[in-house]
């Protein structure tokens, strides 16, 4: 088969589409055909060697956590799912022709492989930061760098909740982050006062890595009211980095449950052939994305 791996840490440029054996499910676990592959921010952070204590690395490595496709393997233990099933889910080396999930559910009706693939992760850390940062309905959160795939289900997510959100992005996300219910700025000069004059911000998240931590920590007058998942430095200012995931399978439940009741969509921006991952990866470090970037594997 088919992978997307690399043999040293470093840039875009160390990835390489190589033939590779095939995986095969162990207990708990299912394989599946991959016809998509979520692209991540911690998929180029694990590529270039960050200190990553969720994500230790072994070289030469695949690439990829989340993936959706068709069930093809079912490992020991294995109850509810069948061969031929479409999922979606989080394993490794979702970069490939087939990729083993330790985490999956069924795929919603109606939802694409395409869409589906770029939920698991962004849904998972969606849902943990929220609840990491105690912010609670009625009270109004401060999201930077909020036009991404983790920006867009916290966004959704805070509103089915009732919580008001002020997100920061560039200015031609300003009508898409009104569309998921935020109350637009835009970063840049003057963007502390710009969020001021939008009323007091009671939590804050840190979702780009800008620079802003300072910042978040003057507007919610409180460095244990910020979360970071970007910004490794995070600590040396009191706030919190963070980047290990809880319940996987109970999140993959949250987001069939809110992608069936109409309240969770993300939109896929751009998808790359596995041939084209260093190009996606040089997309995703540059930010400015609106909703999330697949990897299109396979077809069906």
């Amino acid at each position: 088969m088919k992978r997307v791996s690399f043999a040293e840490f470093g840039g875009p440029d160390v990835l390489q589409l190589i033939a590779a054996e095939e995986p095969h499910a162990g207990p708990g676990q299912v394989r599946i055909a991959v016809r998509a592959a979520g692209v991540n921010p911690v998929d180029w952070r694990i590529r270039e060697g960050q200190v990553l204590g969720a994500h230790p690395v072994e070289l030469p490595s695949g690439v990829g956590l989340d993936a959706s496709g068709v069930v093809d393997e079912v490992g020991e233990g294995v109850e509810g799912v069948e061969a031929g099933d479409h999922v979606f889910g989080e394993g490794s080396s979702t970069y490939a022709e087939f990729a083993v999930l330790s985490a999956w559910v069924r795929m919603p009706e109606g939802l694409t492989f395409e869409e589906a693939a770029g939920y698991p992760s962004v849904v998972e850390t969606a849902l943990r930061v929220i609840r990491e940062v105690g912010v609670r309905s009625g009270q109004t959160l401060l999201v930077s760098g909020a036009s991404g795939g983790v920006g867009s289900a916290v966004l959704q997510i805070a509103r089915d909740r009732g919580i008001t959100v002020i997100g920061t992005a560039g200015a031609a996300n300003q009508d898409y982050l009104r569309s998921l219910g935020a109350v637009p700025t835009t970063y840049g000069e003057g963007w502390v006062e710009r969020v001021r004059r939008l009323g007091r911000v009671d939590a804050a998240l840190d979702l780009a890595g800008s620079g802003v931590i300072r910042e978040l920590v003057e507007l919610t007058g409180d460095p244990r009211k910020v979360i970071s998942i970007a910004d490794l430095g995070a600590p040396e200012l009191g706030v919190r980095f963070s980047g290990v995931a809880g319940s996987v399978p109970e999140a993959l439940a949250e987001a069939v449950d809110l992608i069936s009741r109409g309240k969770l969509h993300i939109p896929v921006e751009k998808s790359y052939p596995l041939a084209e991952a260093a190009a996606a990866h040089v997309d995703s470090q540059a930010g400015h994305t609106r909703g999330r970037r697949v990897m299109i594997i396979g077809v069906g």
